[in-house]
């Protein structure tokens, strides 16, 4: 599958239910004020101080991932945890029934996530141990120099 050059042509690529359940979602995300809709990794996701969730269609299903969804459970158990930064995503079938109301709240606490712990990709970002040549203990005295050697 190639990727689509916008939100708006992924969109208008799907068909029946599947694009039906992607425009109410993209309606209701575009309400929420902070975010960036774009195509990345060949979803449509939404940005707010880092990824914040993402709309992904497939075959039989359209998934409703959130970076920081685990986060997000007690508002919606139907979302299931798995993968790194916390995702947690919602899976939904032909006859799925979706509250705009509660989509909009999902939206808006996973942009509040975002503002309020950062970016979710930078923070489960593993930390590096300083190891640039200067740090190291045994970097510090230089090595001679191969003239110096000659000698």
């Amino acid at each position: 599958m190639v990727a689509a050059a916008s939100p708006e042509a992924y969109e208008a690529a799907l068909r029946g239910w599947r694009r039906s359940c992607v425009a109410l979602l993209r309606n209701v995300a575009r309400s929420v004020k902070g975010l960036d809709e774009v195509i990345k990794w060949g979803n449509v996701v939404y940005l707010a101080n880092g990824p914040a969730f993402m709309i992904r269609a497939e075959d039989e299903r359209v998934l409703f991932g959130f970076w920081r969804g685990a986060r997000l459970r007690t508002m919606e158990p139907r979302l299931k945890p798995g993968g790194k930064y916390e995702m947690a995503t919602l899976e939904i079938r032909q006859g799925t029934v979706l509250d705009p109301k509660a989509i909009g709240k999902l939206v808006r606490a996973a942009v509040a996530l975002n503002h309020e712990v950062g970016d979710p990709t930078r923070a489960a970002a593993p930390r590096r141990a300083a190891t640039s040549k200067a740090s190291r203990p045994d970097a510090r005295m230089k090595a001679p120099r191969s003239r110096d050697r000659a000698r």
